[in-house]
């Protein structure tokens, strides 16, 4: 089967005859049930407490319907109109947003406590029209879903990568915006059953905090030596200077 993102843009190709297609089929309706769930698990809420999440390339629902479900309340952004129009004919219960997702999230800071996306990431990486450029696109999307999400919340992108290529494009790009995490393979034994969840977290790693550290204390010990310097300069020119000590160029708290 020819991949779905080199035959048209996503606008274009989930149609009306697509979209209803892709709704009605009981083999991707249950392949989407089942990855929605594992990317669900894959997000760590917390238990028996009703979360509000963004469903990325929500499509017709299928994946709100299983949020719905577990008990929470969603937010679902599409491109497509045809999916988006099925999914209000299907009733479902979250709130629908008709959005290119290269051109960001369109929401205000922290407001999500976590989010998924099944089967959409994958077309970030196309060139679909003159002048879209997939670096700065798929940039775009990681550093707005960055901060319309809560700081203790994660992403789980389920997506098709063509090559290893596409997986370090989006991964950089991803960790680039600020997220930590990395790239969750199921049954990766199995050519059909593969299936690969980007799983991102909005708190600082361990790795990052300790180099952000390490480049404060050097930050540090260069301001002090600076200081130091100048007051025995103005030492020299006979000026008044205070007396150095152990927190003569130290950060004050607060202060950046």
């Amino acid at each position: 089967m020819s991949r779905p993102e080199y035959l048209a843009p996503p606008e274009i190709f989930y149609n009306k005859d697509e979209a209803k297609k892709y709704t009605c089929n009981s083999r991707i309706m249950d392949i989407q049930v089942q990855m929605s769930e594992r990317a669900i698990e894959l997000l760590v809420l917390p238990e028996d407490t009703p979360c509000y999440l963004l469903d990325i390339g929500c499509g017709s629902g299928l994946s709100g319907s299983v949020l719905e479900d577990q008990g929470h309340v969603w937010v679902g952004m599409d491109i497509s109109t045809a999916m988006l129009d099925i999914a209000v004919e299907r009733e479902v219960e979250g709130s629908l947003v008709l959005s290119d997702m290269g051109h960001g999230c369109p929401f205000k800071a922290g407001t999500f406590d976590g989010a998924i996306s099944i089967s959409a990431l994958q077309w970030l990486c196309n060139a679909d029209r003159s002048g879209y450029k997939p670096v700065q696109r798929i940039y775009k999307f990681f550093s707005t879903l960055y901060a319309c999400l809560s700081r203790s919340a994660r992403a789980v992108l389920q997506f098709y990568p063509e090559n290893s290529h596409q997986m370090e494009l989006l991964t950089t790009q991803a960790m680039r915006a600020g997220f930590s995490g990395g790239v969750v393979v199921d049954y990766p034994n199995s050519t059909k059953a593969k299936k690969f969840f980007l799983v991102l977290m909005t708190g600082i790693s361990y790795t990052a905090k300790r180099e952000h550290l390490k480049q404060q204390r050097g930050k540090s010990l260069k301001r002090r030596n600076w200081i130091l310097e100048k007051k025995e300069r103005r030492r020299r020119q006979g000026k008044d200077v205070r007396t150095d000590s152990k927190y003569t160029g130290r950060k004050r708290s607060g202060k950046f």
